[in-house]
């Protein structure tokens, strides 16, 4: 296998590849150049806007050019300390199993921590490949910080709203990020026709951000190959144009790298200088991708291409920029494009247009993920995922995200209308995530890595006062546009708490309500309970016991199905987990029942396969339970060549390698199983011997058929609850529930087959 291929393979396979300490240098090099396209972008770009915005203020130019080698400094430093030395140094190596971003470092903490407010977590979800767990020794340090959220919960729920606030900061990027990269390029054609007026600048934009949404549902792996090309151009050109600008301009400019000029420029300017900030922060906007990104490359690759090209290339485009200002002061709210030499211009700014399209994919196709993951977390209502690529996985599109996201972009464009404005907002959403970030890294040092306590201060000491220095600075231009971001991320996550907690105050009343077995079979009799053929599917939020949704059934409807499986599908703190962990069945009551409980567990970054043949795989996995339960009563092994020549064909079902987990209710143990496949429906099954006659039965019950029963809930808060809760059950979460996408479509059960169970739950 060639460089590429193996390359392609290892993007492709995600997290389970890049753990490999052995990796040719070819790949590594081959990663690091496709990772320029996807992870880049929108760092590479920053240029175009970072010395407009942070002299956007009543900052000004002295003759001695004291605040462009201060601001130089301050770039320069930020570049080095946040990116370089936190990012590359320190943050990607805290990866969950090869996968970056906020929600990486949540589930670590609470695998390692128990922290996690997910319901349905169960014991045996510990004995994933994935899981991660190293068995070493807690320290006093993380055994303390472990007792102390065990023993106070609220704090539980502060972390939670400190991740969805770091989240939702994220998801206002993806609004951000394509309206000032567009905004920023395209306002370069007003350099060279000076009479172009403001407003045909704004609509070209628009319309390159409608074509570039309108476009998301063909999904990017069609033209990703020629986003490391464009991303790759882009930084040659302005390292390039950067060397010139210095040996023209002003080749001591090297100077200005001295830490120095930055308290000169801080007691030069005072206050000025320290809400100019603000701009500063925005040369490392793109940060956090490489962080969120990191599980379609190897952490190797992402440190190899920021270190050895995007660091060095940004580092000479903003001093040559320097250099063109500290000699040309009045045209510092132009100075990207009129520091490009005269025979490049064109050429440098479609390569521009070019780059900041690239840079807005990759945060588009990033809130698209994060979404996704905030869906598998129970922290947002159902949406339509489409998988656009049926080779990478990831490659996924949300519509309904899409078009809000469009909208929202066009109403900053148009309403700002100034790269100044947007920059404001844009650096408090930046700083905010990376603040996120460095107090879950805090935690993760002392919990995770179990180092001590002072390492983790220091940590957050260093790195935080610096994103709390540009946290400070952006806040005070919450009036002039950082309004924005905060208005979309508390909307947004109140919407995110809100349905958490609708979701988790649902499970613990189907918790409190569930029924005893025992007293439905009692019942039976009086009711007039009958068996009917075929295979009942009862889909409910619980691990254990008999949901309140199947009583409802049976006392309204006193009949159900000759095999029952309770399927509980369910989200676990891992990024994935693989096909053959998928499935834990066990029985509910004896063998007379002929009652099944089936758990389908998907990691926060799975996603269900729109042509998963389910069916068949569930009855499958449930046959293999029965044939391998008691396996010593068992009189015969079930034999390969039967199997390979009798049981192959139902609706082309592979599902070789499954593994299914029995839990056995004493002793929770976890059987490795074999191949397993279906019977053909043709097959004589009462004379095969090899199969026990309770397998045979779900064979033949299968072919009757397999009805799906959905309960349909409906929350409403007590009369005795504040304003504040009844407002937010009876209207918010009630609103979010009735638009958002049912279960039976996310589950995609057919509606041939479909029974639902209205249930009125009361919070």
């Amino acid at each position: 296998m060639n460089a590429r291929a193996s390359s392609v393979e290892t993007v492709e396979n995600g997290s389970f590849e890049q753990n490999l300490k052995r990796v040719p240098i070819k790949t590594v090099l081959t990663l690091a150049y496709q990772s320029l396209g996807v992870v880049y972008g929108d760092l590479s770009t920053s240029p175009l806007y970072v010395y407009k915005t942070t002299f956007s203020g009543k900052l000004s130019l002295h003759e001695n050019d004291e605040e462009v080698y201060g601001v130089l400094s301050f770039i320069f430093w930020t570049l080095t300390l946040i990116p370089l030395f936190k990012y590359i140094l320190f943050v990607l190596s805290a990866d969950d199993n090869g996968e970056g971003g906020t929600f990486a470092l949540y589930s670590l903490l609470c695998r390692h921590g128990r922290l996690g407010i997910l319901p349905n977590q169960q014991e045996a979800d510990e004995r994933l490949a994935s899981y991660g767990m190293d068995g070493s020794a807690d320290t006093w340090q993380s055994a303390l910080l472990k007792s102390f959220f065990a023993k106070h919960s609220k704090f539980r729920n502060v972390l939670l709203i400190f991740v969805l606030l770091g989240t939702c900061m994220a998801i206002g990027d993806g609004v951000l990020t394509p309206a000032i990269s567009v905004l920023s390029a395209v306002s370069g054609i007003s350099v060279k026709t000076t009479k172009l007026h403001e407003n045909y600048i704004v609509v070209i934009s628009c319309v390159i951000l409608v074509v570039l949404f309108s476009l998301q549902h063909h999904g990017t792996h069609k033209v990703s190959f020629i986003f490391a090309p464009i991303v790759t151009a882009w930084l040659l050109c302005i390292s390039g144009i950067g060397i010139y600008n210095i040996y023209r301009w002003n080749p001591k400019i090297y100077h200005a790298l001295s830490p120095v000029y930055m308290f000169r420029f801080l007691r030069t300017t005072g206050i000025e200088g320290w809400v100019s900030l603000g701009g500063v922060v925005l040369s490392i906007t793109g940060s956090e991708t490489m962080f969120a990104d990191l599980g379609h490359f190897s952490p190797l690759s992402v440190k190899v291409a920021f270190t050895f090209l995007v660091y060095p290339c940004l580092v000479l485009a903003y001093m040559g920029e320097a250099a063109f200002l500290s000699r040309n002061h009045d045209d510092i709210q132009r100075s990207f494009y009129k520091a490009i030499p005269e025979p490049v211009f064109w050429p440098v700014f479609i390569v521009a247009t070019f780059a900041a399209i690239v840079g807005s994919q990759a945060v588009i196709s990033a809130t698209f993920s994060m979404v996704s993951q905030c869906c598998a977390l129970n922290c947002f209502p159902r949406v339509k995922i489409v998988h656009t690529s049926s080779t990478i996985h990831g490659q996924i599109y949300i519509p309904e995200i899409n078009w809000i996201l469009m909208c929202l972009c066009l109403a900053v464009t148009i309403g700002l209308r100034d790269t100044n404005m947007m920059g404001h907002a844009y650096g408090l959403a930046v700083t905010t995530v990376m603040f996120v970030t460095t107090c879950l890294m805090c935690l993760v040092i002392i919990i995770v890595w179990k180092q001590r306590i002072t390492t983790a201060i220091a940590f957050l000491i260093f790195f935080g006062s610096i994103e709390l220095l540009y946290i400070s600075s952006c806040i005070i231009k919450v009036p002039e546009g950082g309004w924005i971001p905060l208005s979309l991320s508390f909307v947004c996550m109140g919407i995110m708490y809100v349905w958490n907690y609708g979701t988790l105050k649902k499970h613990q009343f189907d918790m409190e309500n569930k029924v005893s077995m025992k007293r439905i079979v009692a019942l039976g009799p009086s009711l007039g309970m009958v068996r009917v053929p075929g295979i009942g599917l009862v889909y409910t939020d619980l691990v254990t016991g008999v949901p309140a949704v199947f009583g409802h059934f049976v006392t309204n409807l006193p009949a159900f199905h000759q095999v029952l499986v309770f399927v509980c599908v369910k989200s676990v703190q891992v990024p994935y987990v693989s096909e053959r962990e998928r499935f834990v069945v066990d029985r509910v009551g004896t063998k007379e029942h002929g009652m099944f409980r089936c758990i389908v567990r998907y990691g926060y970054k799975d996603l269900q396969q729109e042509n998963y043949d389910f069916e068949n795989r569930l009855v499958s996995v449930i046959i293999q339970f029965v044939e391998m339960e008691d396996e010593q009563c068992t009189p015969a092994p079930i034999g390969k060549s039967y199997i390979n020549n009798a049981i192959s064909n139902i609706d082309s079902c592979d599902v070789s390698k499954l593994m299914l987990s029995h839990q056995n209710r004493e002793e929770n143990l976890v059987q490795s199983l074999s191949d397993i496949q279906v019977v053909r429906p043709e097959d004589d099954l009462s004379e095969n011997r090899f199969f026990k006659e309770e397998s045979l039965q779900i064979m033949r019950a299968k072919e009757s058929g397999v009805a799906y029963i959905l309960g349909h809930s409906y929350a409403k808060a007590k009369k005795s609850s504040s304003f504040f809760k009844r407002f937010s059950i009876n209207f918010v979460f009630a609103f979010l529930s009735k638009n958002c996408r049912g279960p039976d479509v996310v589950l995609n059960v057919p509606y041939t087959s479909l029974l639902e169970v209205g249930m009125i739950y009361y919070v």
